[in-house]
């Protein structure tokens, strides 16, 4: 037998197979063996969420400036940000960026083409930004005629063999300024799917937020970064970044983070959001599957008495796996007193985060890896009582047409649906 295998496999085969074994072992570790063991956070206690002391804390730990004065308005579904956001690019007098993780050319995507068109056609410069793999549905024959028009169009990472080592690392961002002085941000993106008011269940369930003044340089400078990557282009000087206003208004943080970000600012400031939260932290999240960290600082919020309320998606739903991997954590949190909602009536894709009555966190970021470890994303933290006040609200009227669940029934749950959440929490941190 011996004389047979050295008969039959020279020495350099045996190599080849040693080689593709420990390839083998080492993508498998890399996937499915746990990272090393990092520390928890701990910080002693900040000031009143949305007290000047809790945003200037904020902004050092994390970096970044803190923006004060201007407004901030909250947008309930498609029914009030498109037709707000079609009326500042009609309006538009000097530039248009537009940067969103998904563009289709719908009905609703029709309209904003047209918009940018002939805002380009009347000497406005417009700039349009799309994730190559989100917005795949805007062909080659709409950019072009975008193009022919005058508007600049780029696609963040399109498929090829020069991206192919970074083509799971995409561009949710979604950052869209107009002159440099109105923005808008959160969850929502270009599509039908984002239509309407919740009336039936193809109509998606999304927020969004109106900026103007000072508070617009973190949207607009979230676009700037991912423009000059895509172009070489630089955006600076006052057409984009205008001079500070009086600092009457809210404050705020604009946190954006990239793959190589080793910090994790998203995660830092979803952290530093929950775990000074002393009365009230209500979580509102498309795709919630909180890593270790995020789920000790609500359960002991939780415990502590906070009034701590998650609202996810229901039946509706365009990612079973990564609803099957966050209810794998439902049971740890029901049993510290966490309230977990179902939205019922359509897809619910907001994401927002309310602290108490005055701090609040609106942008693009779902609470998973890969919006924390992989995706572009920018997210704004909000000292404004209003907007605290009307995200709640909406939280509500969203309760009040949701499921809660509850420990007992959820623990009497089937085996196989068990399987099924263990499975999917496996996988779906490699997605």
């Amino acid at each position: 037998m011996n004389e047979l295998w050295d008969a039959t496999l020279p020495w350099y085969g045996w190599a080849l197979i040693l080689i593709g074994a420990v390839a083998l072992v080492s993508v498998f570790g890399a996937l499915f063996l746990p990272d090393w063991k990092e520390p928890e956070f701990s910080l002693g206690e900040l000031p009143e969420p949305g007290s000047e002391g809790f945003v200037n804390g904020v902004g050092a730990l994390l970096g970044t400036p803190v923006a004060r004065g201007g407004t901030i308005e909250l947008l309930q579904n498609g029914d009030q940000f498109y037709p707000a956001m079609l009326e500042a690019i009609r309006e538009a007098r000097d530039t248009v960026n537009f940067e969103v993780y998904i563009f289709e050319p719908d009905e609703i995507g029709r309209q904003f083409i047209d918009a940018f068109m002939e805002r380009s056609l009347a000497g406005i410069e417009v700039r349009l930004l799309v994730d190559g793999f989100g917005s795949f549905k805007l062909k080659k024959e709409q950019r072009r005629e975008l193009q022919r028009a005058g508007v600049k169009v780029e696609r963040f990472r399109p498929f090829g063999l020069n991206n192919l080592v970074r083509v799971y690392r995409r561009s949710h961002r979604r950052a869209i300024v107009i002159d440099g002085r109105i923005a808008f941000t959160g969850g929502a993106a270009i599509s039908k799917k984002w239509a309407g008011d919740v009336r039936t269940a193809h109509e998606w369930r999304d927020s969004m937020v109106r900026i103007t003044g000072p508070l617009v340089s973190g949207i607009q400078a979230a676009f700037a970064g991912n423009w000059v990557y895509c172009t070489g282009e630089m955006l600076s000087g006052e057409r984009f970044f205008p001079g500070a206003a009086p600092a009457a208004g809210p404050c705020s943080v604009s946190v954006m983070s990239s793959p190589s970000d080793a910090q994790q600012p998203i995660r830092l400031l979803f952290w530093l959001t929950m775990v000074n939260a002393r009365r009230r932290l209500w979580i509102c999240n498309s795709y919630f599957i909180p890593d270790p960290r995020l789920r000790t600082a609500v359960v002991n919020r939780a415990r502590q008495g906070v009034d701590v309320r998650i609202l996810v998606p229901g039946n509706h739903t365009d990612a079973v796996p990564v609803q099957l991997a966050g209810r794998s954590y439902y049971e740890e949190l029901l049993e510290a007193g966490v309230r977990i909602f179902e939205f019922q009536p359509a897809m619910m894709h907001a994401k927002t985060i309310v602290t108490d009555d005055a701090w609040s966190v609106v942008g693009s970021a779902n609470m998973d890896e890969r919006s924390m470890e992989l995706n572009e994303e920018n997210l704004i933290g909000v000292a404004d009582e209003g907007l605290a006040r009307a995200i709640a609200e909406g939280n509500e009227r969203d309760f009040a047409r949701s499921r809660e669940v509850k420990l007992e029934s959820w623990r009497k749950r089937p085996p196989w649906q068990r399987g099924l959440e263990a499975v999917a929490k496996v996988l779906i941190e490699q997605y």
